[in-house]
């Protein structure tokens, strides 16, 4: 069973199949018809939602993609939708009357889903800047091009004075509400011949596993759950990692970072881009900000796809997951971790529980490029990472990974044999770029040919290498604004 607010009805789920995304729920079940499907993948916004949870005796809010949610997330938790935002009196919420006054609207079909990033943001940056404001609806397309009226609406909204709504005068109550769903043990889900479970520690997950070694493991669910929205394959059985709070930490000790395999990518952002500058721009770019908010570290390692954004950068950074499986814990270096496309080497029952990065050193030089079609919500065709540690000019450890480019997120030994040790000037670098034909043997696909992507590996060897005799110099776009 399931327990959480629609709004500000309680609602409790026993018999509906785990399988059900938080889209179909809510047209199907509660006819709810404001939520729309553009694209049943998590790319064009048109589902988008506000789950709020109680963090610090407050509500946080977060924007998501129902259409690939289960609706199992949403134990313990308050959705809103956008039929939720208008008062009882029919008087607008100051997001939607903001897009009326701005026209920001043509065939209305997406206008839903940018109504609820807006008011997210409204929650969480009131006063958002246009930066902040074009991350906020990346995630969001409207097919008709009208986004000059939609950013000038959400442009106004960051300048109006404070508006109290509903929400905020209801928030005492709401985190009553919210406090009283039992959270804790294992909260289950059975229909339709499928079961899903919903652990709160890692003993009872690395349990759940042993007795169900066939079970799909969930964080957020951004990739699994297009087995079920794009390729109709059932999953029998999901076990839900979402509130296992030591999964969720993060920490800094005196030599690594360690993120929990469970903890969001948005959760991720602060600490990573402290340490690792590039990572924070690259998380940036990963997909769009729904995403973020529900993907973590976690499922971008274990989906295991040659064109994730994260492995090649955490691979350049010599990163270790643990792993564990019952009661046997065992740490891997990352690079380990793939075998094959979608093929890692991970045993039956086990599973990551955290990810392991070593701090950065003084001497240490980092750098990651993605190249995709598009700056924001696009897929890598190519994604290079660079990390040298140089002394006296001289190369003296050295780790370059690549996705995108193998079958596997994969070093480019060669090349790093060539720059061990090397001065570092363009001769070595120029070396290096000639021996990643030894390392990788791309293949063609829709994203790029085989001939652009070993061109633009090289490419992305040499900007590392210009960058760094130029710190001042500018090579990338990171924003349009």
């Amino acid at each position: 069973m399931i327990k959480f607010l629609l709004n500000q009805k309680m609602c409790q789920v026993s018999d509906l199949s785990p399988n059900t995304t938080v889209l179909n729920f809510l047209r199907q079940e509660e006819a709810k018809k404001g939520t729309k499907e553009g694209c049943g993948s998590g790319d064009c916004g048109a589902c988008t939602v506000v789950l709020g949870d109680v963090v610090d005796g407050r509500i946080r809010y977060t924007s998501v993609n129902a259409c690939i949610t289960f609706i199992s997330a949403l134990h313990g938790k308050q959705l809103i939708t956008v039929e939720d935002l208008k008062s009882k009196d029919g008087t607008l919420h100051q997001v939607q009357q903001a897009l009326v006054d701005f026209n920001g609207t043509q065939c209305g079909y997406c206008t839903p889903g940018f109504v609820m990033s807006m008011f997210a943001l409204s929650k969480n940056m009131p006063s958002a800047d246009k930066q902040a404001i074009f991350e906020a609806l990346a995630g969001n397309l409207c097919r008709c091009t009208g986004y000059r009226s939609i950013i000038d609406s959400a442009m106004a909204l960051a300048e109006q004075p404070h508006i109290v709504d509903a929400f905020e005068r209801l928030e005492t109550e709401t985190v009553a509400k919210l406090n009283t769903i039992q959270c804790s043990g294992t909260q289950a889900l059975t229909g339709n011949g499928q079961s899903a479970y919903s652990p709160d520690n890692v003993a009872d997950l690395a349990a759940l596993l042993v007795k169900h070694p066939d079970a799909r493991i969930v964080a957020g669910g951004t990739d699994l759950a297009f087995e079920v929205t794009q390729f109709h394959r059932p999953i029998n059985t999901l076990i839900s990692v979402g509130n296992i709070a030591e999964m969720k930490d993060i920490a800094v000790t005196d030599t690594h970072i360690e993120i929990g395999a469970a903890r969001s990518l948005t959760d991720s952002y602060s600490t990573l881009a402290k340490y690792f500058p590039d990572f924070g721009e690259l998380l940036h770019r990963f997909a769009s900000l729904q995403v973020r908010n529900q993907g973590t570290i976690g499922g971008n390692i274990g989906n295991a796809s040659p064109i994730g954004d994260t492995p090649p950068a955490l691979i350049a950074l010599n990163a270790q997951v643990e792993l564990r499986c019952g009661g046997d814990v065992r740490l891997m270096d990352l690079e380990d971790y793939f075998v094959g496309y979608k093929i890692t080497a991970q045993k039956a029952a086990e599973f990551i529980t955290k990810i392991i990065i070593p701090l950065p050193t003084s001497a240490q030089v980092f750098r990651t490029y993605k190249l995709s079609k598009r700056l924001d919500d696009d897929i890598s065709a190519v994604l290079g990472a660079f990390n040298i540690t140089l002394k006296d000019n001289v190369v003296t450890d050295v780790r370059i990974a690549f996705g995108g480019m193998s079958a596997i997120p994969m070093r480019a030994q060669h090349a790093e044999q060539i720059l061990l040790g090397a001065t570092w000037e363009y001769a070595s670098v120029d070396a290096a770029m000639q021996a990643l034909a030894k390392d990788f043997s791309p293949l063609s696909d829709f994203r790029a040919s085989k001939e652009y992507r070993s061109l633009a590996a090289k490419n992305l060897l040499k900007k590392f290498y210009l960058e760094q005799q130029n710190t001042t110099i500018e090579t990338r776009v990171t924003s349009y604004v």
